[in-house]
């Protein structure tokens, strides 16, 4: 039992802790910043939607009113099936203004089906890939695209924003989770590639893109890592913002982290070459996505054989492992423990993201397929 604990206590510490200081300590020793420089080449800004109507104009709309050459921007959007007024609107943008293109899809195929359209519809050099909820800050695209001025970068990240601009970013729940989580991207991004993308905001150039496989769930991973599989680098630039609520519900949070981590079991299914030499970043997938799914059962592990040995030290670390999550279901039942509060919360968001993981497996092994969450 004692080998179950202290592997299974060296998987979590290495997820959770031992990679984003190997990132911190590589990111110190070898940087490789980028060539930041001016240029505006020609941008296609690409969307897939599907029955969004209440959010699809304002979205349009901050688009269109990008800083960037009204010349040198064109917005193509994919309704994917939608049964409301999406397609109704998206024909009144379309007539008042050139620079909008749509394609209306009857039936739904997937937002993957989508993006392979208004991919072969775009005409711009360099496409901004973006979603129909989250607003982006006017000056993020000049920003993103200066990051082309570096011929080895070939897609650009930009940073997920939980909050609103006027209040700032949160530091609660899920706010904490994506801290962390931008945090080691941008990490990656100072010595190497990132493993995946911000999929409300990032740019990469057409030319190194590849159509996605039907179906598949973890577009703004796939993308990037065909551009990495190209030779290029795939950066995060936490300069250029988009902003998304930081509570969108719990029952709706958990389906979407959970179809995010059946994503990734899907992606070694349609994609078997992330694990081989033709990925030049395999160790930060395998340490960045990979360990996340191996962690709940990690943890697992480690209650099991803590229950089982018996020894003052593995009597405290159960006692820590069950304090951590009783703290985590009085978050979670939404109980004022006062001080204990500011723990309870990251602790919460903690047994969520595992429990969504483990949920994500029983997913990948019973064959369930996670739809695509507007």
């Amino acid at each position: 039992m004692r080998w179950l604990f202290w592997a299974s206590a060296a998987v979590v510490a290495y997820a959770y802790v031992g990679y984003p200081v190997l990132l911190w300590v590589r990111s110190w020793w070898a940087p490789r910043p980028v060539m930041r420089g001016a240029g505006t080449p020609p941008v296609s800004a690409v969307m897939v939607v599907r029955n969004e109507e209440a959010a699809i104009a304002p979205k349009l709309q901050n688009l269109l009113a990008l800083d960037y050459p009204r010349d040198k921007l064109e917005v193509v959007v994919v309704s994917d099936g939608s049964s409301d007024r999406t397609p109704a609107v998206l024909a009144g943008f379309a007539e008042r203004d050139a620079r909008v293109r749509v394609l209306v899809k009857p039936e739904s195929r997937g937002k993957a089906a989508g993006l392979n359209d208004a991919i072969r519809m775009a005409h711009g050099e360099v496409l901004l890939f973006t979603d129909a909820r989250q607003p982006i800050e006017p000056g993020a695209l000049r920003l993103l695209i200066e990051n082309f001025g570096d011929p080895e970068v070939g897609a650009a990240s930009g940073e997920l924003m939980l909050g609103d601009p006027a209040g700032g970013e949160t530091g609660r729940g899920m706010g904490l989770y994506w801290r962390i989580e931008k945090k080691i991207r941008e990490l990656e991004s100072a010595s190497g590639s990132v493993a995946g993308a911000t999929g409300a905001i990032y740019c990469a150039r057409r030319a190194l893109l590849e159509p996605l496989p039907e179906g598949t769930i973890l577009d703004d991973v796939l993308l990037p890592m065909q551009v990495v599989r190209r030779g290029s680098r795939v950066i995060f630039d936490s300069r250029a913002h988009a902003w998304d609520s930081p509570d969108l519900g719990s029952s709706r949070e958990f389906s979407r982290k959970v179809r995010t981590l059946s994503g990734n079991y899907q992606l070694l299914q349609l994609a078997p070459w992330l694990l081989s030499s033709e990925n030049s970043i395999r160790f930060e997938f395998i340490s960045h996505k990979l360990m996340r799914l191996v962690a709940p059962f990690a943890l697992l592990g480690l209650l099991i054989a803590s229950i089982l040995l018996s020894s003052p030290f593995y009597h405290a670390a159960l006692f820590a492992q069950l304090a951590f999550y009783a703290l985590s279901l009085a978050a979670l039942g939404g109980l004022n423990i006062g001080p204990l509060s500011r723990i309870a919360d990251p602790a919460r968001t903690f047994v969520v993201l595992n429990s969504a993981a483990m949920v994500a497996f029983v997913n990948f092994v019973t064959g369930r397929k996670a739809v695509w969450i507007r």
